[in-house]
């Protein structure tokens, strides 16, 4: 854990906020660590390293996208493996911009892994922490299918792809070895030994580092957005308890027993507002890219199904379903916190609101009428995701594709 937020949330009151923590976040501390996003343990070594790793990525992000725009543009007369191509560039500068703006994002990504662990830190009853643990569950499972998905078909792509491109002879008899990412051979000649060799290797870490971003991004999300589910069912469980009063220790007045809640509300509405401000940015590159890249990739499916490339195919379904599920990802978890952050004004709504003083009533009134704004992760502020959205995404994806087959063909 950072030491400054363990110094911000003084001593814990959940005895199981090592283990919690450490199951809810386990996933994108291994992901965001390995491109500099994660907070640092120790804070001038670790701050140093991230800014290490962040630079290193990003030369190898323009090294591999550099290369592959002028070969597209300057080389490649195949306007069939053009277009096989500009759906990797796609997906590469994708990457590289979400991945600049996770960097800029960092200070609030730190602020709000700060205030998750101070969450954990600061529970108190049993039915709490399973609350919690639910949604926490839930996020850790969605960030563990996105990494399986993208580094499956990433690995494959450059593994199994790389083996099936093989080599060919050129008309100057020269064997000409392929590699997953053109090259521009107005730089180097990457037929040489060990310049190949060299080069794929970087590639391969290259492929890593966007398969990274993607799972790093969509691990975040589920982790911001799960844990502020958790706490939207704490409050509700407060909701239900606020009448009779059993559950709260100490606190008699059913007043003081709303105004904690109210402030409870308020911080779980604070944090899902930086959320938002945080990815939305993140989501709008993905909103779009994804379906962009996921039209070409379909094309790509039914191009391969027709030749009957079984290599081809199995690849490029993977990553469909990959960045499918990524996008699905999203949305589900946008409609999650929508839902959630509705049902606290319903619950205010089904108490027994008449058997509290006047006072205590005219606070619930406050709830309600928040609720009526409902928590949403949109994409750059143009539109929310939600389960809809992702079914327009599949939609506009196939309009897309029937025009480029209209448009090849």
């Amino acid at each position: 854990m950072h030491p400054s937020a363990r110094n911000q949330i003084g001593n814990p009151r959940n005895p199981n906020y090592e283990q919690d923590i450490f199951y809810v976040t386990k996933h994108n501390k291994w992901v965001l660590n390995a491109i500099g996003i994660w907070p640092a343990v120790f804070e001038d070594i670790g701050n140093f390293l991230s800014k290490i790793a962040i630079c290193v990525n990003n030369l190898a992000f323009l090294f591999t996208l550099i290369q592959c725009v002028l070969h597209i543009v300057l080389e490649q007369k195949d306007q069939l493996l053009r277009l096989k191509l500009s759906g990797l560039t796609s997906f590469s500068f994708i990457s590289l911009m979400k991945y600049w703006v996770l960097t800029m994002r960092k200070p609030k990504i730190e602020h709000c892994i700060k205030q998750v662990y101070s969450d954990w830190k600061q529970v108190e009853d049993q039915k709490d922490r399973e609350h919690m643990l639910k949604y926490g569950k839930i996020g850790r499972h969605l960030t563990m299918c996105s990494v399986i998905f993208m580094y499956s078909g990433g690995i494959i792509y450059h593994t199994i792809m790389q083996y099936a491109m093989g080599s060919y002879v050129d008309e100057y008899n020269r064997t000409i070895k392929l590699l997953v990412y053109p090259t521009y051979s107005g730089f180097y000649d990457v037929q040489r030994t060990p310049v190949y060799e060299l080069i794929y290797i970087l590639q391969c870490m290259c492929g890593f580092v966007f398969d990274t971003v993607t799972t790093g991004a969509c691990g975040l999300a589920a982790l911001f957005a799960t844990h502020a589910c958790g706490q939207i069912d704490v409050i509700i469980s407060r909701l239900n308890d606020l009448v009779d009063g059993k559950f709260s220790k100490g606190n008699s007045n059913s007043y003081i027993r709303l105004t904690k809640i109210i402030k409870h509300h308020i911080r779980i509405l604070r944090f899902s507002e930086m959320v938002g401000t945080v990815l939305q940015e993140v989501c709008f590159l993905e909103f779009i890219g994804t379906t962009f890249v996921i039209c070409l990739l379909e094309y790509y499916c039914l191009t391969d199904w027709e030749q009957n490339n079984i290599i081809g195919l199995s690849t490029y379904t993977l990553l469909l379903i990959s960045l499918t599920f990524n996008m699905f990802l999203l949305c589900y978890i946008g409609n999650l916190l929508i839902e959630k952050s509705t049902l606290v004004g319903e619950f205010c709504y089904m108490t027994d609101w008449y058997n509290l003083p006047t006072q205590t009533t005219k606070g619930l009134i406050l709830i309600i009428a928040m609720s009526h704004n409902p928590v949403k992760i949109s994409a750059g502020s143009v539109i929310d995701l939600s389960l809809p959205s992702f079914v327009n995404v599949l939609k506009t994806s196939l309009a897309y594709l029937n025009f480029l087959r209209a448009m090849v063909v």
